[in-house]
């Protein structure tokens, strides 16, 4: 393995290897019970080893719900599982304080009752359908990693990790989230159709009989090693000011480049350099390196600016999507 000095890192040669072994695993036993979906499980779990968040687009019956439970199993982690619909509220993600009463001593107290957001793996289904007040209290559960309730701060099991799913076809009785919120999501992951191959597959796998469970791959203690490990892994300087200059020239006062003065309203924040560079360092790793490459940028750009950059009204209406717009990016902006 090339990159960071294994004496500097604190890793030996052996646990980095067992570690990276455990990832191949992950995505192994993910891949067993999913059928297809290569790139959205290889994107899953580069955004676990990041310890960050998942956003993910496609129409219903793709297998979403399978798709992050078979995560949890494989990686030994609690999981639940929210319907986000329009009456609900804060308390029924977060929790609420309840009032009981000691049958002893006749005294009563407020006790909190956890939400279920206190778990490891959350699955937040549809969660545009739910009011700008409830996604606002998963979203600051999702970035501080605690939820304040009557003054109590109360921590959230780590590892913690949120997939929310929107639906991209229905906008009806939908709140859109608001574009600083959706910058709290590491990586958007939009799951197209299967081929027909994989489709066939699918209808048998579930027509047979119960569905098997993934089968595990790793612990939590594994887990948080390997997202430890990702933030020793190496950039270049070089790297560094090429991730930075992608984002820099998604904002159209500054860029350069031509097709992002022309199709994009709103560029990208500095979150987005710290995510592209975070995601580039855990792909790298899933894919056996210890440092970044130019490849390991190029291909996580999308995944992390797909929800950050606005496109304008002439972009939709020529049809222009963001992918095309990055592509232009990547054509035109080199490493120095």
């Amino acid at each position: 393995m090339g990159g960071i000095a294994v004496a500097e890192s604190g890793w030996t040669e052996d646990e980095i290897g067992a570690l990276s072994a455990k990832v191949t695993a992950l995505r192994a036993s993910m891949g067993s019970v999913i059928v297809g979906q290569e790139h959205v499980i290889e994107s899953l779990v580069i955004c676990l080893l990041a310890g960050g968040h998942a956003l993910v687009e496609g129409v219903p019956g793709l297998g979403k719900t399978l798709l992050v439970k078979s995560l949890a199993q494989a990686t030994d982690m609690r999981f639940n599982r929210v319907q986000f619909t329009p009456d609900l509220m804060p308390s029924d993600i977060v929790g609420t304080e309840i009032l009981e009463e000691d049958t002893a001593t006749k005294k009563r107290e407020f006790r909190f009752q956890q939400g279920p957001v206190f778990t490891q793996v959350l699955l937040a289904d549809e969660i545009n359908r739910a009011p700008p007040k409830t996604q606002s209290a998963l979203l600051e559960a999702m970035q501080e990693r605690s939820v304040t309730f009557a003054g109590q701060t109360h921590q959230l099991p780590r590892p913690f990790f949120v997939l929310a799913t929107q639906n991209p076809i229905e906008q009806a009785g939908t709140y859109p989230l608001p574009e600083a919120q959706l910058d709290r999501f590491l990586l958007r992951i939009d799951v197209g159709y299967p081929t027909e191959d994989e489709e066939i597959r699918m209808v048998s796998a579930t027509t047979h009989g119960a569905l098997k469970d993934a089968p595990a791959a790793m612990d939590v203690a594994t887990l948080l090693k390997l997202q430890a490990l990702v933030r020793e892994i190496e950039i270049g300087e070089h790297l560094l000011r090429y991730a930075t200059r992608l984002v820099r020239a998604t904002r159209p006062a500054e860029s350069t480049v031509d097709a992002v003065k022309k199709h994009v309203g709103w560029g990208a924040g500095p979150r987005a350099g710290q995510a592209l560079v975070l995601a580039s360092k855990a792909r790298a790793l899933m894919h056996g390196r210890l440092a970044v490459t130019r490849e390991d940028i190029g291909a996580m750009l999308l995944p992390v600016l797909a929800h950050r950059v606005l496109r304008n009204f002439e972009a939709e209406a020529d049809g222009i999507a963001m992918a095309d717009i990055l592509d232009k990016l990547l054509e035109q902006i080199h490493p120095a």
